[in-house]
């Protein structure tokens, strides 16, 4: 049981409404931060419980900031915790907040979880995320929802919408003009799908290339595949002599 999960279960404060098995996902992806003067970022305060968890977590120098269409969630200030009432799918009002918060470290989407406020927010604020910040969104069992909007195999759905984040980051690759290397390319440095959520790693990435070392041994020379189905007579004799060097 790690310390999150510790609190979690001993919490007699403020209401948490948690999966179990979200602790070790954000243990895993948090760790990092913790002592630090990481600037959190938290969409769904609910009963403020949260907020008070990640204080206790990362410490005396971290620095909160929950955001709610709720008004009365406005009075959950504290030390060190910041309040933003607003709806997540007005891009307008992210845009603000992405002027008013100095810095995000990490992203935690535990809002209204509907698909719209879910893409909404990545897109508007992903790019504010620090260059070695995280981003987490939780609760992705709503994309398989239709009241939610979601819906199995649904374009609109998050789900479906974050599967396109796998071109991108491979894009370096592409042969494709549909698919070109672009700043998301340069600065998700991984993808991790757990049950209901998606963590996007940030770091600066810079083309991916290969390399070779050792020395290519005479008796075992590199193989070379026969050729494809339909090819030329020419390459076959080739292949062929290639064989008998």
């Amino acid at each position: 049981m790690n310390d999150l999960e510790k609190y979690f279960t001993e919490n007699t404060g403020r209401l948490i409404h948690k999966w179990m098995h979200y602790f070790e996902v954000y243990d895993h992806h948090f760790s990092r931060f913790r002592g630090t003067d990481v600037h959190i970022l938290e969409f769904g305060i609910f009963q403020g419980g949260s907020l008070q968890m990640w204080k206790d977590y990362f410490g005396p120098d971290c620095r909160i900031y929950g955001i709610d269409i709720n008004p009365m969630c406005k009075n959950l200030e504290e030390d060190r915790v910041e309040i933003f009432i607003g709806d997540q799918e007005d891009r307008t009002f992210l845009k603000s907040l992405a002027a008013k918060i100095p810095r995000i470290d990490i992203l935690i989407d535990d809002g209204g979880h509907t698909m719209k406020q879910q893409i909404a927010t990545f897109e508007e604020l992903f790019p504010f995320i620090d260059k070695n910040g995280v981003y987490l969104c939780e609760d992705l069992h709503t994309s398989y929802w239709p009241d939610w909007g979601g819906g199995y195999k649904k374009p609109e759905s998050f789900i479906e919408y974050s599967k396109n984040l796998i071109d991108r980051i491979n894009a370096w690759h592409s042969q494709s003009p549909k698919l070109q290397v672009n700043d998301f390319t340069r600065s998700a440095y991984s993808l991790h799908y757990y049950d209901s959520i998606l963590v996007i790693e940030k770091r600066p990435v810079e083309k991916p290339y290969d390399q070779k070392t050792g020395v290519l041994m005479s008796d075992m020379p590199e193989y070379e595949p026969p050729p494809k189905e339909g090819a030329s007579v020419k390459e076959k004799i080739r292949h062929a002599l290639n064989l008998l060097k």
